[in-house]
């Protein structure tokens, strides 16, 4: 059954109403009609089973006919702070990050970043991710769909810290110093709820200076697993590990 993203007051006790891009997708893309059932969430904490009963150019209404409590969320909240890498890395990052159930994405500006955003061009790219991000939480039938910030530099990125009950950073050099327990002994750590961010560097990692700096704000270097993961790797494996901690063990 598909499933559509609305705003919190486009969702009545009764019924939902639906607009934007979402109608051209389920009237000409899915040809959905009258009597047709979806399934819509208000992005917080509602989600409802629904009955197309009218169909316009501008808008979809549809019926609530059942209340549904999914199970979806990740346990703990997950944010992905990402060093920029090069290509299309990023949109695959959020796109299987989002469904492996992270909470939200930072890009940010790392010193062996070879991708440097223009800032006229910023806010089109975010507002790219952003529907990348709604599109995978759709098909992966999340509740909520990740934000997306904006890019930071490093010394933003140290003050967003304190906003986390653990910070993590993938580092290579621990891995390759056999190091394997770290990340496990974090998620033990954490319970259900609090807020994990995990700091993973573009191609060619984070400097020396900057996991140092990392280090002193309260950063945790962490080796993930024996073999050396590349950046659009790491997220997922950080995701995939906390998914198996938090649901498949509990």
């Amino acid at each position: 059954m598909q499933r559509y993203f609305v705003a919190k007051e486009q969702m009545t006790k009764h019924e939902v109403v639906i607009t934007g891009e979402d109608v051209k997708h389920i009237s000409r893309v899915m040809r959905m009609n009258i009597n047709d059932e979806i399934i819509c969430s208000n992005n917080e904490s509602r989600t409802v089973k629904c009955v197309i009963t009218r169909l316009a150019d501008q808008e979809i209404v549809a019926k609530i006919v059942q209340e549904i409590t999914p199970n979806t969320e990740l346990p703990i909240e997950v944010t992905i702070a990402q060093g920029l890498p090069k290509g299309d890395k990023l949109d695959l990052i959020i796109q299987k990050g989002t469904e492996l159930g992270a909470s939200a994405f930072i890009p940010f500006s790392a010193s062996r970043s070879i991708v440097k955003w223009d800032r006229k061009k910023a806010g089109k790219k975010i507002e790219r991710l952003e529907k990348i991000a709604k599109e995978a939480a759709e098909q992966s039938y999340r509740e909520r769909i990740p934000v997306v910030h904006q890019v930071l530099a490093l010394p933003k990125l140290l003050k967003e810290m304190a906003t986390f009950d653990r910070v993590i950073i993938a580092y290579e050099e621990s891995a390759k110093e056999g190091e394997h327990a770290q990340l496990a002994r974090v998620l033990n750590e954490l319970s259900p709820g609090q807020k994990l961010l995990c700091i993973i560097g573009p191609e060619g990692g984070l400097s020396e200076e900057e996991v140092n700096q990392l280090k002193q704000a309260g950063a945790i270097p962490c080796g993930f697993g024996p073999r050396i993961l590349r950046t659009e790797t790491a997220a997922l494996y950080a995701l995939a590990v906390s998914s198996y901690h938090f649901e498949l063990m509990r």
